[in-house]
């Protein structure tokens, strides 16, 4: 909370320029310029016909209404002024309450007129009589007798979505753990799909902000429950569902977290990254190993890590998200380029292909360089076609005997995990290659890529790869397989995305 004392109009114009713009947060700063403005100019905000006096000028303007139209819908914080039809720039204005009053509760702004001071009155209302010992010495903004009214601003906070979908950070310990013969908490059998431990919905947001308060320092949050089910259980409806979710509430928040359960995260963070081209707002995807009301529970550094990496836009040194990460185990990572690598670990997810965006310890250390910078304009697509398996080349194995004739079972596309830069057998009796030509003349799509986690793809360095690019088979650079199983089901149903281009920083 930050006071001001606007003595008079001959210092209200240098203190506006100088101290005022210093030290008030540029994402509500023009709820105070459009008082400012009026002030210094003595005119009323409503007829603009000249006040009498400053302060009139001031009252005036604090007790019209905050036009909260008047900022864009999709600035950080709404802190910027928007353009009318004829181009002028439309003025917000403060809010006031009198003194006596509750201050004004909103998440845009809290702006109270603190007293109607005049020379006899100080800052609380009480008249009392006092001699200035000095008379040259010099009244602090929150010392001594007011010379004006004394204007107190609350910094608002972020408005965070924060979205659950289910996951391991909600389930009861109590319902689906149990000490073992050691004394250590193991999951019950048959309580890990099932969910009947998992914590009921609207217990979720009573439960973060008793175990995280944390949270509420970060942003105004608001809870919505997309599902609540095992992560094993979400696939392209749900993602599709959740991808509609954030692009109705695009307008409404600062930023999106999502709870996810940790063993399809990479999926359907590189499925809302590809089918939220342009959405331009911090969409972070965090979970946790252990249940949250576990007391060596993950969850709670994890959500703490979260909500300040989508809302760092609004402390310095602003930094503005605009991708799909994930936040787990100390680290942001791009959503597209993470993988789960570890089941046991709290550090169970990894970007092998791309360098972590921020790393969290004592300080949060953004690496800026590896950040994503959207171009173009903001076009969802929530279409999917399902109908694409994964599939690893195994050394001796037979392809028509392991998978038989694909296209004729309804199956549209296949991630093809090959040898090293892009190499299969091409012996006869393997029949890798000839099973290939077969499905592609049937019109099965086939993406090539490589069962190394690290390292760049280049088929037609060897005589198979080389041939089975001429069959029409894709490669291009290297995606995660989470990623290039999601990019296909969407190029089947936007045939003008090419699968071999980059769309959200994927390869």
């Amino acid at each position: 909370m930050i006071a001001f004392h606007l003595p008079s109009p001959r210092r209200l114009a240098a203190f506006s320029t100088g101290v005022f713009r210093a030290d008030i947060a540029n994402h509500f700063l023009p709820y105070c310029q459009a008082a400012l403005t009026n002030v210094t100019a003595l005119r009323h905000p409503a007829n603009g016909q000249p006040c009498r006096s400053a302060r009139g000028a001031l009252q005036a303007c604090l007790a019209t209404s905050v036009d909260h139209s008047s900022f864009p819908e999709s600035s950080p914080g709404n802190g910027v002024l928007r353009q009318g039809d004829d181009g002028a720039a439309t003025q917000p204005v403060v809010p006031l309450v009198h003194p006596g009053q509750a201050a004004l509760d909103t998440p845009e702004a809290s702006i109270r007129l603190l007293s109607e001071a005049g020379p006899e009155t100080s800052r609380f209302g009480k008249r009392r009589k006092r001699k200035r010992k000095n008379p040259s010495e010099a009244v602090g903004p929150t010392q001594g007798p007011t010379q004006g009214p004394l204007i107190v601003v609350s910094k608002p906070l972020p408005r965070v979505l924060l979205v659950h979908t289910g996951g391991t950070l909600g389930m009861d310990p109590s319902a689906s753990f149990a000490p073992d013969a050691d004394g250590q908490n193991v999951l019950k059998k048959g309580t890990g799909g099932s969910f009947a431990g998992g914590l009921q919905p609207g217990d979720m947001l009573s439960n973060l902000r008793t175990v995280v308060p944390e949270l509420s320092a970060f942003a105004n949050l608001q809870l919505e429950v997309a599902f609540n089910r095992d992560s094993c259980r979400v696939g392209p409806q749900d993602w599709a569902r959740l991808a509609r979710l954030l692009h109705d509430n695009r307008p409404h928040y600062d930023a999106f977290l999502i709870v996810h359960g940790t063993d399809t995260m990479a999926y359907t963070a590189s499925a809302l990254s590809l089918m939220l081209l342009g959405f331009r707002k911090p969409v972070v995807i965090t979970g946790s190993q252990l249940p949250l009301l576990n007391p060596r529970s993950d969850a709670r550094q994890n959500l703490i890590d979260a909500v300040s990496c989508a809302t760092a836009f609004f402390t310095p040194p602003h930094i503005y998200l605009e991708e799909v990460a994930v936040c787990f185990g100390g680290k942001l990572m791009r959503g597209n380029r993470t993988q789960k690598v570890n089941s046991t670990s709290y550090q169970a997810f990894d970007s092998p292909t791309y360098p972590a965006l921020a790393t969290l310890g004592t300080n949060v250390d953004w690496d800026q360089r590896f950040l994503l910078e959207v171009q173009g304009t903001y076009r969802p697509r929530f279409k999917l076609d399902p109908r694409v398996i994964r599939i690893p080349i195994v050394p001796g194995s037979d392809p028509r005997l392991a998978y038989g004739d694909l296209a004729s079972r309804g199956v549209k596309g296949i991630v093809l995990e090959a040898f090293g830069v892009g190499n299969m057998p091409d012996t006869a009796d393997a029949g890798w290659l000839p099973w290939l030509r077969e499905q592609r003349s049937k019109g099965l799509q086939v993406y090539l890529t490589t069962q190394c986690v690290i390292g760049t793809l280049q088929p037609e360095l060897y005589r198979s790869g080389s041939i089975a690019l001429k069959m029409g088979v894709e490669a291009g650079p290297q995606m995660t397989p989470e990623c290039a199983v999601v990019k296909m089901m969407q190029c089947l149903k936007y045939p003008d995305l090419p699968m071999t281009v980059p769309l959200a920083g994927e390869m």
